[in-house]
């Protein structure tokens, strides 16, 4: 597999004649479940373009609870379907993405008084394992599951259920699945904008051809043409949908991140909030420990970053003093934070919790707009919207049978031996997220690149690989996405930025100037957007 070269520094002169081609599918949007389309169009031989306004990943698809999960609470709801859908998903991508998307275990105290109770959690996770195909024990007395789970308060604690789940790198995971699609002939462009659509004739209602596209890194304009647009841009949906039938709800999650020895975790800890009984959970991510996630209603305009609020940290940190009493937390542990949009369908529900996360679809000649839907079940949503498209693409046979989410890619001998030397589980790793590129990349290490990054388990080799290599265009796409060190390390890794540079700069082929100012409004957005509130002042 090689890397794709308009992905390269200076590989956006190739823009216009890419632009030029006729494609059967245009997909806007570059978070995962875009990615996921234009991967799924690309294995059934559709030639197919993806642009992003900002870059890959920018929106909610960095900013999730890095949950790769079989929607147990979507249970109480009663949306069956969907946790079925979500489990086999989970499942699927735990085979086919291995160092990627991991196990994780999830503990949840059962106390005196607390709902839900004992027995109806107990028969959620009963259905829970029917629809995974699996069983297990998942009670334990209180002793027992105190050495699970040290360090939780123990005042009414009866004892405590266990159960498993998955975690990912959720701007990694759509970074791998562009690679996929982009090895099958796919392209993808960040920092594309769709300005406006295209149509076959001048009236309103005429059939969608294509886009008007802005490239925001040269500011020239484009005309695309193609037989289908997959409008997949989530809470920015409305934009390009323009159709009262459904309103979208933008929720926003907000997150916070401590240190891992100021917040260790066994295993995550799952909780009901004390004040209104929404689930809250803390687990061991990356080095760290992630705290969320609210779930409340984004007011703001949506062309800026969305950033947690006082009063929602106010409501995490409540959380952790109830679950945590004894480790005395503050706000000054906290090492970022981030918040995220959600798109949801508004069905006028009081409470967002209510909403459903079920994907929905609308469809208008040369038009297909998707959006909701979980990160965990991005696959079935891009089947799912093949499959509504296949009518609007004559002459195509939509096989949609199942498929592994990334084709395995057994290593070389040459390969195995470029990768043995690295520390411990950072072969799988690096595998599950540059598959078949992994072990290019441990080749196009400098001398000590292949350490980790400290408070990390990033090595120093994935930053030149992706400057070298993942189209970035600015410093927090490479602080904040292709790495995720701008909400590992205090104060966005500041610390680490003169090492960055070192190694980045001239692979970027950024002068000192505009190192400099890539540098000042990258920490400028760490100040106004990762970080607690008071910070911002």
């Amino acid at each position: 597999m090689s890397c794709a070269a308009h992905w390269s520094p200076g590989g956006r002169a190739q823009l216009p004649a890419l632009l030029a081609q006729e494609w059967d599918v245009l997909v806007v949007g570059g978070g995962i479940t875009g990615a996921g389309i234009l991967l799924e169009a690309a294995r059934r031989g559709l030639r197919a373009l993806l642009l992003e306004q900002r870059d890959f990943a920018w929106g909610t698809s960095s900013r999730s609870s890095k949950l790769v999960h079989g929607g147990l609470r979507y249970l109480k709801e009663g949306q069956f379907a969907l946790t079925r859908e979500s489990v086999h998903e989970r499942d699927a991508l735990l085979r086919d993405a291995p160092g990627l998307v991991e196990p994780q275990s999830f503990a949840f105290g059962d106390y005196l008084g607390r709902k839900p109770g004992r027995r109806a959690f107990l028969l959620g996770l009963a259905i829970y394992d029917r629809m995974a195909g699996q069983r297990a024990r998942h009670y334990f007395g209180a002793q027992e599951f105190l050495q699970m789970a040290p360090r939780i308060r123990t005042a009414g604690l009866q004892g405590g259920i266990c159960y498993q789940d998955a975690k990912t790198d959720d701007a990694r995971l759509v970074l791998r699945v562009l690679q996929e699609a982009q090895s099958l002939g796919a392209v993808a462009l960040n920092y594309c904008a769709v300005q406006s659509l295209l149509r076959a004739d001048a009236a309103a209602a005429g059939r969608v051809n294509g886009a008007q596209v802005r490239c925001a890194v040269s500011g020239a304009t484009h005309e695309v043409r193609a037989r289908l647009v997959v409008n997949a841009t989530g809470a920015w949906a409305d934009r390009l949908h323009q159709q009262p039938a459904a309103r979208l709800r933008p929720l926003r999650g907000s997150h916070l991140v401590l240190p891992a020895w100021r917040l260790p975790l066994a295993q995550a800890i799952s909780l009901m909030h004390p004040r209104d009984g929404r689930p809250v959970f803390a687990f061991p991510w990356e080095g760290v420990s992630i705290v969320g996630t609210t779930d409340v209603d984004h007011r703001a305009d949506l062309q800026q970053e969305a950033a947690i609020t006082q009063e929602e940290t106010d409501y995490l940190m409540e959380a952790l003093h109830d679950q945590f009493p004894t480790l005395a937390l503050e706000e000054s542990d906290v090492l970022a934070t981030y918040a995220g949009v959600r798109p949801v369908i508004d069905t006028g529900k009081a409470d967002p919790s209510k909403e459903a996360r079920d994907h929905v679809l609308w469809q208008q000649p040369g038009l297909l707009t998707v959006t909701g839907g979980k990160l965990t079940t991005f696959r079935a949503i891009a089947l799912d919207v093949l499959r509504h498209a296949a009518p609007q693409l004559p002459g195509w046979q939509a096989d949609l049978g199942p498929r592994p989410i990334f084709a395995p890619t057994p290593a070389t001998r040459a390969q195995a031996g470029l990768l043995q030397d690295l520390p411990s589980g950072q072969a799988q790793r690096l595998q599950g997220r540059y598959g078949a590129l992994s072990a290019q990349l441990a080749a196009a290490a400098q001398d000590g690149e292949l350490a980790f990054i400290p408070g990390t388990q990033t090595l120093w080799a994935q930053l030149r690989w992706a400057a070298r290599h993942e189209s970035v265009q600015q410093l927090e796409d490479l602080m904040l996405r292709r790495s995720r060190l701008g909400i590992q390390l205090a104060h966005g890794g500041a610390a680490v930025l003169p090492r960055i540079r070192a190694i980045c700069q001239p692979e970027l082929g950024w002068d000192d100037q505009r190192w400099a100012a890539e540098e000042a409004a990258y920490l400028a957005l760490c100040r106004a957007n990762y970080s607690l509130p008071k910070a911002r002042a």
